[in-house]
């Protein structure tokens, strides 16, 4: 028997709902969300999970690479998602993925699950109400309540306190997360740390560490190529360029040439020769970056310098190195936050700072994650 508040909430999220049609059916022409709007939104090729098994939910690419070790620990598993990049990610662990559904369609989509495990801040209310009320354990991992937002929660305490009554455990990364959550109405919250940080980079590959500083330029995209180009000295050390995309190799090849006419340095594409003996090298190969952080000393960490949101700092801060990230971080913020001692400089300071390496601290990690109480907690349901 669904609450007072429940059916208030369930005709505010219907009439929400009818509003967002015509802004949805402007979207639709936009190549980018022609699967994920019919998916989400009006049910198109989105069925309901065929099996029984632990379900996973979470929003976007990050937060669906984080339960890797977790979906590795299990038979069998489902995974919703909200993004295009979760959902792609999301066919690497399993082929039993789906969009969720808007939350009107929640009480005639959802199955009975074996449990319900919710990444992070996903608090939606139908989304818990449903599962609870078909039999189905829930749960919220890797919770956390940042102090920006801490505010925000405080001010709707009255609806979150609806949220928690129906997530039977909370896994939450710190103690402070813990009494937050607690005090929005959270039950039974246990304190893990960030399960982002389960998964450390490994080293496939030992590079020799050359007798000069080393400055990588990480994940790069369009356009920071060129100014981390234009900032940069031989006199600062040796530069190590790694763009994102491959299909981006070439381009990024004739960039250097074209910088190293007027500037008498080396250069090579590490294809070609896997060492960094050259003044600047272009990393063509797939899967090098972190055997490359960690002969590294100082890295630029790409995405962020253009409106990309960013790349995980994890794996730079994993291996000590002094990082530098443009302001653009908007989809790794919860990994910032893991780190300790990084720079963030607008476009125009990158020349700056690079000047100033000597006075950058080396990045560590905050604190490493647990999976196992997690694991051991599902595999007992």
């Amino acid at each position: 028997m669904l609450s007072l508040f429940s059916i208030i909430y369930y005709l505010f999220a219907l009439i929400i709902y009818i509003l967002a049609l015509p802004f949805l059916l402007v979207k639709l022409k936009n190549p980018k969300y022609k699967v994920a709007i019919p998916s989400k939104f009006f049910l198109k090729d989105n069925c309901s999970f065929e099996k029984e098994a632990i379900w996973f939910h979470t929003c976007s690419m990050g937060e669906t690479k984080a339960i890797k070790p977790l979906v590795d620990e299990l038979e069998e598993v489902n995974i919703s998602v909200i993004t295009n990049t979760g959902f792609e990610e999301a066919k690497k662990l399993t082929s039993n993925v789906r969009y969720l559904p808007f939350e009107i369609f929640l009480p005639f989509w959802i199955n009975k699950q074996k449990a319900l495990v919710v990444m992070e801040a996903e608090l939606w209310y139908m989304l818990f109400l449903i599962a609870k009320n078909k039999g189905t354990k829930t749960y919220l991992i890797n919770a956390r309540i940042s102090d920006k937002s801490y505010a925000s929660y405080k001010k709707f305490a009255f609806f979150y306190k609806k949220v928690f009554k129906n997530i039977d455990k909370v896994f939450a990364q710190t103690n402070i997360d813990k009494e937050r959550l607690l005090e929005l109405g959270a039950n039974n919250v246990e304190v893990i740390g960030n399960i982002k940080l389960a998964q450390l980079p490994k080293v496939t590959k030992e590079f020799r560490k050359v007798d000069d500083i080393l400055i990588t330029a990480g994940s790069t995209h369009e356009n920071e190529e060129k100014l981390i180009l234009d900032s940069y000295s031989r006199k600062y050390g040796k530069l190590v360029i790694v763009p994102r995309h491959p299909e981006r190799f070439d381009k990024v090849d004739l960039l250097i040439k074209d910088y190293i006419k007027n500037n008498n340095l080396t250069y090579h594409r590490f294809s070609n020769q896997e060492d960094f003996n050259s003044d600047i090298i272009l990393v063509d190969k797939l899967g090098e970056l972190n055997n490359i952080y960690a002969v590294s000393d100082v890295v630029i960490l790409g995405g962020a310098f253009e409106k990309i949101g960013g790349h995980n700092p994890v794996e730079p801060a994993f291996f000590g190195c002094k990082l530098i990230s443009g302001e653009n971080i908007f989809n790794q913020k919860s990994l910032f936050e893991c780190v300790n001692d990084y720079k963030i400089v607008k476009n125009d300071e990158l020349k700056e700072c690079l000047e100033s390496l000597k006075d950058l601290k080396n990045s560590s990690l905050v604190q490493e994650g647990d999976i196992k109480p997690i694991i051991d907690e599902l595999k007992g349901i």
